[in-house]
């Protein structure tokens, strides 16, 4: 039928759900996201979050602007209806003020993510759709209900820092999502290029669940440190070190040498560390 040469096959949406369940399982409950299903996102992680949003759909989105009439890629390029860059900019301008790019955070994973996406843009644009699949699907069928939760947990009125949600050119997006996966299944790809395709989902998943890890640590960094900063003073820390000698049972009137009261302060400020880690969860 195909006089010798590779056996065209389609991408079967089903299978590459099949093949990243458990990938799709263990990104649910990243504590990341679990913070969303708790209703307890802090305007920390959404800062961070969209920050590595941007970075990685500003590279997606130019790998698919340059390779829009590739085969593997002209079934599925929709920006009129999906593009994410611009309006996750408008959040980032709204949180961080018009010189927002100098204010962008990302962890290592974020950059790891978009390496990978000008790697394949590069030598195979046929696996673009793993991530396109990935990235627009999963924010398209989450984000009203994502988007309510943020809006409760920060208190955001109007809509404004919330623009990411949205998707002001899809009027259904149930159906859109029929569409999607019908264009999906017409990608017609070698045996090689279907399963290399399959790879890259499950691999599209790792890279999100890195990012949700890495993103989750910074945020509870920065909210250990905003909470020391909050709560321990100069003053605070010698009531500490005052209290922490009298449970020490160091008499009053031995001299305490400079490197023993180091000791003692440094003793402090691990406690206040520890304390404040614990309150922050």
């Amino acid at each position: 039928m195909f006089s010798g040469g590779p056996v065209v096959v389609m991408v079967v949406v089903v299978v590459i759900k099949s093949v990243t369940k458990d990938s799709h399982v263990r990104a649910e409950n990243t504590q990341l996201m679990l913070s969303y299903q708790r209703g307890q996102v802090t305007l920390i992680q959404y800062k961070l979050l969209l920050c590595s949003l941007q970075h990685i759909y500003e590279v997606l989105e130019d790998e698919l602007d340059r390779h829009s009439e590739h085969p593997g890629v002209a079934p599925i390029y929709f920006p009129a209806e999906l593009a994410r860059r611009e309006l996750i900019e408008a959040d980032l301008e709204h949180f961080y003020g018009p010189d927002w790019r100098g204010k962008m955070v990302l962890p290592k994973a974020t950059l790891r993510y978009s390496h990978r996406l000008r790697q394949i843009g590069q030598e195979n644009p046929e696996y673009l759709v793993a991530h396109a699949y990935t990235r627009y699907l999963g924010d398209l069928s989450g984000g009203q209900v994502l988007g309510r939760i943020t809006q409760k947990s920060l208190g955001l009125q109007g809509g404004v820092g919330l623009s990411f949600f949205t998707f002001p050119g899809v009027s259904s997006p149930n159906r859109f999502k029929q569409l999607y996966r019908s264009r999906m299944n017409s990608v017609e790809l070698t045996e090689q290029q279907r399963a290399g395709v399959l790879e890259e989902a499950v691999r599209a998943f790792e890279l999100n669940i890195q990012v949700f890890d890495e993103l989750q640590d910074m945020a509870s960094s920065m909210q250990t440190e905003a909470l020391l900063q909050t709560h321990t003073s100069p003053a605070k820390l010698l009531n500490g070190t005052q209290r922490l000698t009298n449970t020490l049972q160091i008499p009053s009137e031995l001299p305490i040498s400079p490197a023993l009261f180091r000791v003692v302060v440094g003793l402090c400020v691990a406690l206040a560390t520890v304390c404040m880690g614990i309150y922050a969860f």
